[in-house]
């Protein structure tokens, strides 16, 4: 059976990545901080499934831990890699903990490199492999949490790079790019949803399923929803200083609020 490691496996997206590659026959090793909610999810995927479930606890925000999870994938054979860790931070930069700046860059960009680093070269040993890195559509408009939204920039970018570096080596790599998702991610960052319509938002199962529709179709970047394609279009079509200005009000109307 072909193994995948997804990172952030006990929730939203990370936990709809296991369910669906759990039901198309892959063996998961599962990479979260909460134990509990780890070996949970292990015994319904497995008891559902029929799938081998391996419960691999870390924080990634932790070098010392974020290296175990390094060494498996250097030691292992992985055919799939899903680095979907990340967490963003409400409140201006400046009245942001710095450590806490720090942490969302470990785990949102270090984690992403190094574990990037350490299954490559055997996929590219074997020949086969796909690495998917969860980025998101505010990578596309700098403003919207210019420290988060910069991280995710990185990801995409990164991406895009190593894709087209992987280029004949029958190694696939791809950047979700999700906007509005009903996780619990905006919860956890402190996120006032409440004014956001109903036609911006997407569900992870959604999400998931097109993101690996697109890696088969051999797609660097995938952006779910037709909606969210047109304003990244529309985004991407706007001189920098306009959009630069554009996000900048409503990153300041946000912060008031």
């Amino acid at each position: 059976m072909p193994t995948a490691l997804i990172t952030g496996a006990t929730a939203g997206i990370g936990a709809e990545f296991a369910r669906q590659l759990a039901a198309r026959g892959h063996d998961l090793i599962a990479v979260a901080r909460d134990v509990d909610r780890l070996k949970a999810h292990e015994a319904a995927l497995s008891a559902r499934y029929g799938v081998d479930v391996e419960v691999l606890p870390a924080d990634l925000s932790d070098s010392e831990q974020r290296r175990s999870v390094e060494d498996v994938l250097r030691t292992r054979s992985v055919d799939v890699l899903v680095n979907n860790a990340g967490f963003g931070l409400n409140g201006r930069f400046a009245d942001t903990a710095v450590d806490r700046l720090q942490s969302q860059l470990d785990v949102n960009v270090a984690s992403v490199l190094r574990l990037t680093h350490a299954a490559l070269p055997g996929m590219v040993e074997r020949g086969s492999g796909s690495v998917v890195n969860v980025s998101s559509v505010a990578g596309f408009f700098p403003g919207t949490g210019a420290a988060y939204g910069a991280t995710k920039a990185w990801v995409t970018a990164f991406t895009e790079g190593m894709s087209a570096s992987l280029t004949g080596t029958g190694v696939r790599m791809l950047a979700l790019c999700p906007g509005f998702t009903r996780t619990e991610f905006h919860a956890r960052s402190g996120d006032d949803t409440a004014g956001i319509p109903d036609a911006l938002w997407l569900d992870a199962e959604r999400v998931v399923r097109d993101c690996l529709h697109d890696l088969e179709r051999g797609k660097t970047i995938s952006i779910p929803g037709k909606r969210w394609q047109a304003i990244v279009g529309v985004g991407r079509l706007l001189p920098p200083p306009v959009l630069r200005t554009l996000t900048g009000k409503l990153a300041a109307r946000r912060n008031r609020t």
